[in-house]
């Protein structure tokens, strides 16, 4: 699936430039990292600290053969395979729905997947971000953020961060494609996520705030959560705080 492999010193954002060369027709799989970004960005706009070097900011353009409503998994998928990435530090990592990957609580990386329409038809760009090293994070975020080197005492360079993810991205991209497909990605998720099911947890979705316990994801990755009273809402966007069990109940 990759096919080129661009590196920049600095870039606003990866996700940016990956975006104009999906829009300017560049196959699938080209792949745009950063030694830096000066506007690296998650979810809702949120800034994504990116110091130099010590992160791994990474984007790849996706022309996948899916149907609308199951975009989302491609969230999901790159969730996988960040996590299996991990584990080849020694790390024991966990996916919080929809993006997160965790270690300890705290969050190692983040995923962006954002859509463009070009001549060529509808592309998918997939970000990640990977903290590498925790000695440049702002004091905001230094009790709920981790990192590689942190957590094992290794100092990973990008490019090395950047070819296991990618052996890990094309593993998981072909079973997206393959016969099971969808099914084959939330099974996936699901033997590595804590908080596919039986999770206490609050969720912001919109202008509405539920809390309940998570009940597993619809065919399209989307969160199920069990309420109280018994009754299951389908999260399809939102933000998830874990909470203790008796403040869910």
């Amino acid at each position: 699936m990759i096919t080129t492999l661009l590196t920049f010193d600095t870039l606003d954002s990866t996700n940016t430039e990956a975006l104009k060369h999906a829009r300017q027709g560049a196959a699938e799989g080209l792949c745009i990292t950063a030694r830096q970004q000066t506007a690296g960005r998650g979810r809702y706009g949120r800034t994504w600290v990116s110091a130099k070097d010590a992160g791994l900011y990474f984007s790849i353009i996706l022309r996948p053969k899916l149907e609308t409503q199951f975009l989302p998994l491609l969230t999901l998928m790159a969730g996988v395979a960040v996590h299996d990435m991990l584990q080849e530090y020694g790390l024991k990592p966990d996916i919080k729905w929809v993006n997160d990957i965790l270690v300890n609580e705290k969050k190692i990386s983040g995923i962006l997947a954002e859509t463009a329409e070009c001549p060529a038809g509808l592309a998918v760009v997939v970000g990640v971000g990977v903290n590498l090293s925790s000695e440049n994070f702002p004091q905001e975020i230094a009790g709920t953020a981790t990192s590689i080197e942190e957590l094992t005492g290794l100092k990973v360079a990008p490019q090395e961060a950047a070819g296991t993810l990618t052996k890990f991205l094309t593993y998981f991209y072909r079973k997206l494609a393959g016969p099971d497909r969808t099914a084959a990605i939330v099974d996936e998720w699901r033997k590595r996520s804590t908080y596919f099911s039986g999770k206490p947890v609050r969720v912001a979705s919109g202008n509405e705030t539920i809390t309940g316990t998570t009940d597993g994801l619809e065919p399209n990755g989307a969160l199920r959560i069990r309420r109280s009273d018994g009754r299951v809402t389908v999260i399809q966007a939102g933000d998830v705080e874990r909470l203790r069990a008796e403040i869910a109940a």
